[in-house]
């Protein structure tokens, strides 16, 4: 039905842009001269090779790469059955990992080809999943999970830069209104989906999506490859030619082209950084322990030599001058900090809303993915706002409050005794800001920069919003240990006192005492204690993003045009 929807759009918008001749007007910027210049020689192979496509096709092409986008990212129900079981240590670890595949996938995209980019994203996703199937220790699932992890984000990551290659920068809020359109349908499919798979056979559920996701993945990366061959037929561009390097002075030129010492230090300090807020527990003498204490100062050496071999390296991942835009900055601040604060409260808030408000596993599930289908439906409007007045910049301006007044009113109605429905209208509102900030934020990297920069510069915003995920689940983490315990042993009745650490651990022991027993109501209040120190900390760290948004520069992005061909 969504693909239908696409199609239909987009024909329609077609046969408008053949009856209006007006530039500002026209959904799609079509050359008619047939043989066109080639892109120009300084853009790197990646790029050059996306505006030599975007030269050569024509509008059902277009059409069709959008349809096969939405229909790929169906894939998306894998991400929501994947995630089910993910613990936080390994999610923290995962995180860190799929926020530095960012860089390597930016490097391949750019540097090779779109398509390879998206395959080999596609194979470790899909390998994450079969290792997921056959895991027979933690060992393994932890592997499967960073496989899977990076090879999903990397997908994701390469159809965001394949919507900036296809589409005016006035239009880009629109293309990636409809990329995440199939989360409307997914946020609700994925957890009744995994508890089928858990109560029958739960190795079925990964080997199930493991088949699944190529199926729906390859056609995509079938038509990729074609259009790269009608480019070169075409003369639009031409075939790649061999470096003339040896096997070492390959390595060596990958070595430096990827940034190798770059990311192995990016990733080893902040995985080094973060885990020891969520190993750590509330005990002092814990603190203290010298593995603890060599996990931080080493984390923090290693993001220190990050920012030194960065400034110095003849590759870096982005360039001093984009660093250096306040637009830039503004926007992977936002981004940084809407994630933490996002972070800081979500990750424990399925367990909060059945211990406190006593609503089952699916109930919880279903608002929690109140954000999922509203961010799918709220982009289309935002990306309609932007295209007709050329600016992103006021919508951030009303919707950073808006996303601040949703996690306060939070801190109030988290305590039992308020119906539900308060807890509900707090989530709409954060989705509706939420969802504004993912459209918007790309949309302003991309204002900043050029064509060539935007695999960069999409990465980096990737980054950033990764670290900051890391940094929320680590604050929770750190909260819960310090917070939970304590509140615990404060509130319990005497007589279950002696219990306290079984019922900390175990969300099922939780959950056996009913709905006013006394056992259950200090749980609750220890939980509600637990939540609002969360919540206030995410809520402060607001105020960092809305100080971002001032910052950025009011592009009019109507006025931009860095894209060649046939586009949307």
């Amino acid at each position: 039905m969504r693909a239908n929807e696409t199609l239909t759009l987009a024909q329609n918008a077609a046969v408008e842009g053949e009856e209006r001749k007006s530039a500002d007007a026209e959904l799609y910027d079509e050359k008619t001269d047939p043989s066109p210049p080639t892109p120009t020689e300084e853009l790197q192979d990646g790029v050059r090779q996306a505006e030599a496509m975007t030269q050569s096709w024509n509008r059902a092409s277009l059409i069709t790469l959008y349809v096969f986008i939405t229909w790929n990212l169906s894939a998306y129900i894998t991400s929501e059955f994947a995630e089910h079981s993910l613990i936080p240590v390994i999610s923290i670890v995962a995180n860190v990992m799929s926020a530095c595949a960012y860089m390597v996938a930016a490097k391949v995209l750019n540097l090779w080809d779109r398509s390879w980019g998206y395959l080999g994203m596609l194979v470790l996703a899909t390998l994450g999943l079969i290792l997921s199937a056959a895991c027979q220790n933690i060992y393994t699932y932890c592997a499967a999970q960073v496989f899977y992890s990076v090879g999903f984000i990397g997908i994701i990551f390469a159809i965001d830069v394949l919507t900036a290659d296809t589409s005016h920068l006035k239009n880009r809020a629109l293309a990636y209104a409809f990329t995440a359109s199939p989360w409307a349908i997914t946020a609700y499919a994925g957890p009744p989906i995994s508890e089928r798979f858990y109560d029958s056979n739960w190795r079925w559920g990964y080997g199930a999506f493991a088949i699944i996701l190529p199926v729906v993945g390859l056609p995509m990366f079938a038509f990729l490859r074609y259009h790269r061959a009608q480019a070169v037929k075409k003369g639009f561009d031409t075939k790649r030619e061999a470096s003339g390097r040896t096997f070492l002075e390959s390595v060596a030129y990958y070595v430096v082209e990827f940034d190798v010492l770059g990311i192995f230090l990016l990733c080893a300090g902040l995985v080094l950084f973060l885990l020891p807020f969520s190993l750590a527990q509330s005990a002092a003498e814990t603190w203290r322990a010298p593995h603890i204490i060599a996990m931080l100062v080493i984390g923090i050496v290693c993001l220190i030599a990050f920012a030194v071999v960065e400034r110095f390296v003849p590759r870096p991942f982005i360039p001093a001058r984009l660093l250096s835009d306040r637009t830039v900055v503004g926007a992977c601040g936002l981004c940084f900090s809407w994630q933490i604060a996002y972070y800081c409260w979500a990750s424990y808030f399925s367990s909060f809303l059945q211990v406190v408000y006593g609503l089952s596993i699916s109930t919880s599930g279903y608002i929690g993915s109140i954000y999922d289908v509203i961010a799918a439906l709220w982009m289309f409007p935002i990306g309609y706002i932007i295209r007709r007045t050329g600016y992103f910049k006021p919508v951030l301006l009303v919707t950073v409050p808006l996303y601040i007044l949703g996690e306060g009113l939070m801190i109030h109605f988290r305590k039992p005794g308020y119906s539900i429905g308060w807890i509900v209208f707090t989530q709409i509102l954060i989705a509706f800001a939420g969802s504004s900030f993912t459209s918007v934020q790309q949309v302003a990297v991309l204002a900043a920069g050029k064509h060539n920069d935007a695999a960069a510069l999409l990465a980096l915003l990737g980054l950033f919003g990764y670290i900051g995920g890391a940094v929320g689940n680590s604050i929770s983490g750190a909260v819960w240990t310090h917070t939970l315990p304590q509140a615990l042993q404060a509130n319990l009745p005497e007589e279950v006192l002696p219990d306290w650490e079984s019922i900390y651990s175990d969300l099922e022991v939780q959950l056996s005492f009913p709905i006013g027993d006394p056992v259950r109501t200090a749980i609750q209040m220890a939980y509600a204690e637990a939540q609002s120190r969360m919540l206030i900390a995410g809520t402060a760290i607001m105020a960092l993003a809305l100080a971002f948004t001032l910052l950025m520069r009011n592009i009019k992005v109507s006025d931009i045009n860095n894209v060649k061909g046939v586009v949307l």
